[in-house]
């Protein structure tokens, strides 16, 4: 019996459209293995590249910062500190740099095909999750080398990780919409990205910010995920309420003005891309 697809108006822009979404979750599911494929194709190391980036990045932290520098750690072993900060950030730039750029290296199958367009930067943003993954096992067997030992508060990990998600998705849709139309956006991501970075605490604690940036510096969804991610693994400090707060309501705020520019621009992406 032949599939018939009818195809509708959308009656509100934040209409995620849920339903549609899982619809397509074969060619989800897809997406997200080819860009995990591509990722280490023809490569000697395969995933071995989800620990080693950070794991190199924590050691050039360790000596520049930790030992050069003398930034504190609250407490926690330098290398522990600093590889618990790369882990999510290293999530968080990874989904924004491919996620941003995914509409446009999708062009083939987005001029060609009907399917939900959300669910290109979707994937997008969901396959670094595999990386977070693997490194999180590196993890675990740091925090054994070292004698510290998980509590209750890994439970809320998943919600953490989930709030990554949402919070480089929430980017990326902006991005992305924007890159199909004026390509100079690939060409900021990277800069976006590495300012990004130096202003989240990745290498230093948030008790180094001054008081009265506090508020200003609470606006980086990255510092919430990265004091979190630190929070339920390392059983550092709970993140006071107010600065966790605005970056949820920075990330939701992102998010659904990111789903209303997404839906009122996907109708040109054919055209334009």
């Amino acid at each position: 019996m032949e599939q018939v697809i009818r195809i509708e108006p959308r009656r509100s822009l934040l209409r995620v459209g849920w339903a549609e979404i899982w619809a397509y979750r074969e060619l989800f599911g897809f997406l997200v293995w080819r860009d995990v494929k591509v990722r280490y194709k023809q490569t000697a190391l395969g995933a071995a590249w989800a620990v080693l980036q950070p794991a190199l990045s924590m050691v050039v932290f360790t000596f520049v910062f930790g030992r050069f520098a003398g930034i504190p750690s609250d407490g926690i072993p330098y290398p522990l500190f600093s590889f618990a900060g790369l882990l999510p950030w290293q999530y968080l730039a990874s989904a924004v740099s491919r996620s941003g750029q995914s509409v446009v290296a999708s062009s083939n199958l987005v001029s060609k095909v009907y399917f939900p367009r959300l669910i290109v930067p979707l994937a997008a943003a969901a396959a670094p999750l595999v990386d977070l993954a693997v490194g999180l096992v590196f993890m675990g067997g740091m925090m054994a080398w070292y004698s510290v030992v998980p509590s209750w508060r890994l439970l809320a990990l998943p919600a953490i990780v989930a709030f990554a998600l949402l919070a480089g998705l929430s980017i990326s849709l902006w991005l992305s919409a924007l890159n199909v139309r004026y390509r100079d956006v690939m060409y900021l991501i990277p800069f976006f990205v590495q300012i990004w970075m130096f202003l989240s605490p990745v290498a230093y604690p948030s008790s180094l910010v001054p008081a009265k940036w506090k508020t200003l510096f609470a606006l980086n969804p990255a510092a919430g995920i990265l004091d979190s991610f630190r929070w339920a693994l390392l059983g550092e400090k709970a993140p006071a309420p107010q600065s966790l707060v605005p970056s949820i309501v920075v990330v939701a705020a992102l998010l659904a003005g990111g789903i209303l520019y997404f839906h009122a621009t996907e109708d040109t992406f054919s055209d334009v891309i």
